[in-house]
């Protein structure tokens, strides 16, 4: 146990302060404090003592250098055992701090609020850092409190042991603040590096923040848990029981797919982290059907991603499989009281949800792969007509929409579509070949084509016979990155048979 006598306090957030000085005048514990966080203390009554007034040294550089001071750190430093030590303080008259209290200027809020550099650089915490990491090195001696959260506890251990801390508290306080430290400098690392256009500096450092740990990972046996960048989580789970690390992974491969689509337009279905539906009719009902209509098999036990808000009339038909997630952005009033009845359906609010530079990132043991998202936004400038037949503004369309929703289904993709809705999907296969056998055994299996079809593949065709099995099954357009030895080919093939060949400019693998 360590008996706190002094406790040095600053603070940028100063919320919920007044039970944590009770408890601190309570223990006759003398506190010193400066600038904006000793007017507060004072205002709400209690003694403090100005920082100027403790070392006798008042601030300058406007504030810039205030806790910078020999008396502050070694009171703070001190190895109370240490006979080297005590002889140091004894002899320039210094005192011992034994309580840190300190959160920092705001920087990674004031990132989002301004694009102003000089004031960003102004909401860059030094001494803040300093303070906490030489109390946090010195815990066996020293308690630091970095967030409002821990004052609870503080209090409790206060209480506990009559004005001392343990050695165990000591040091789970000090695991905190590295990391609060750690995380705050991340931060500033990666506004420099996006500052410079940076995306690979030498030393990539994370920063993010615990949501929710999970039961386990896609298996009973793994370990998982959900984190964001952000500090509260913007998927706001409205019902249902909780999330798992498969129902995470299917709802963020739904969102990227939602999001790509046009405003308050679109209904995705995903399963297993690949879409098995995806429409983007105007009518929500009927974006809802033509989703389902792709494959209502592997709909079932699946995630529904709306990109509009749900209705009644959309709900009721939600209710009427099973499904495990329907993410949208919001619910109406009777759209919830009837999705609600099922108790263990989780509904996800997603409108607060919007993706501004999205990097991946996948990793194993020591080694990490990271790449930006593939978020280019399909053109008709991205595309070439290499038919001699050209393409009617529907199809153009539907190609469109159908290379969208490719490159969201892992490789090797084909996607069949017709009227702006997938009509077959053949996903994650080794041959090209067979992707498309998938795609169209799906289609003849459950659509109930009116329309031209028209297909999209994630790359290029290296054969002939994949487009030949796409023209057999009816389709009338089709659309590829270039790039093969053997796109001359296919070219002729097209021709041969009236069929229209669009290139793309660009590949969209997503293995």
């Amino acid at each position: 146990m360590k008996k706190i006598r002094s406790a040095l306090i600053s603070l940028s957030d100063k919320s919920n302060l007044k039970p944590l000085l009770q408890e601190l005048r309570r223990n006759n514990i003398k506190i010193i404090s400066s600038g904006g966080t000793f007017k507060i203390i004072k205002k709400l009554k209690f003694k403090c003592l100005d920082i100027s007034d403790f070392t006798g040294f008042k601030e300058i550089l406007n504030g810039r250098v205030k806790t910078l001071h020999p008396k502050i750190h070694a009171g703070i430093l001190n190895k109370r055992n240490n006979k080297s030590h005590s002889s140091d303080i004894k002899k320039n008259g210094f005192e011992n701090i034994d309580l840190v209290i300190v959160n920092f200027y705001p920087f990674e809020k004031t990132v989002e609020q301004t694009k102003n550099h000089s004031k960003i650089m102004e909401n860059i915490d030094v001494g803040g850092p300093t303070m906490v990491r030489a109390a946090a090195k010195n815990y066996i001696d020293v308690t630091v409190i970095t967030s409002t959260d821990q004052y609870s506890e503080l209090i409790n251990e206060l209480k506990k042991n009559k004005g001392s801390t343990s050695l165990k508290f000591r040091e789970k306080m000090s695991r905190l603040a590295f990391s609060e430290t750690a995380y705050y400098d991340a931060v500033i690392s990666n506004y420099f590096n996006k500052f410079n256009n940076i995306n690979f500096p030498k030393r990539k450092i994370l920063y993010t923040n615990l949501i929710e740990n999970l039961r386990y990972g896609e298996n009973p046996h793994q370990l998982g848990a959900f984190y964001s960048q952000n500090k509260k989580n913007k998927l706001i789970q409205i019902h249902g029981k909780t999330l798992s690390y498969n129902n995470y992974d299917d709802i963020l491969a739904a969102i990227t797919i939602s999001k790509s689509l046009p405003k308050n337009i679109g209904t995705v279905i995903v399963k297993h982290g690949n879409p098995c539906g995806v429409s983007a009719l105007k009518n929500n009902l009927d974006s809802y059907k033509s989703a389902l209509e792709t494959d209502p098999m592997s709909a079932f036990g699946g995630i529904v991603s709306c990109n509009y808000k749900v209705t009644q009339k959309l709900a009721l038909m939600l209710n009427k499989i099973f499904l495990e997630v329907v993410v949208a952005n919001g619910f109406d009033k009777k759209a919830l009281k009837i999705l609600k009845s099922k108790k263990n359906l989780r509904l996800i609010d997603s409108s607060k949800i919007s993706f501004n530079e999205v990097w991946k990132f996948s990793s194993l043991d020591n080694f990490t792969l990271i790449q930006s998202e593939d978020e280019k936004v399909i053109a008709k400038k991205d595309f070439r007509i290499v038919s001699k037949r050209q393409p009617s503004k529907s199809q153009f369309d539907n190609l469109m929409f159908a290379f969208n929703v490719c490159r969201y289904v892992k490789s090797n993709a084909i996607v069949l579509a017709s009227n702006k809705s997938t009509i077959g999907i053949g996903s994650g296969q080794p041959s090209r070949l067979d992707s498309c056998e998938i795609a169209i055994n799906k289609m003849n299996k459950f659509s109930k084509i009116n329309n031209e079809i028209v297909a999209a593949s994630d790359a290029f065709f290296p054969f002939v016979d994949g487009i030949e099995k796409l023209v057999q099954s009816g389709v009338s357009a089709i659309v590829q990155p270039a790039g093969s030895i053997r796109d001359k080919e296919i070219i002729k093939f097209a021709n041969e048979t009236n069929t229209v060949l669009v290139f793309s400019k660009t590949r969209h693998f997503r293995h």
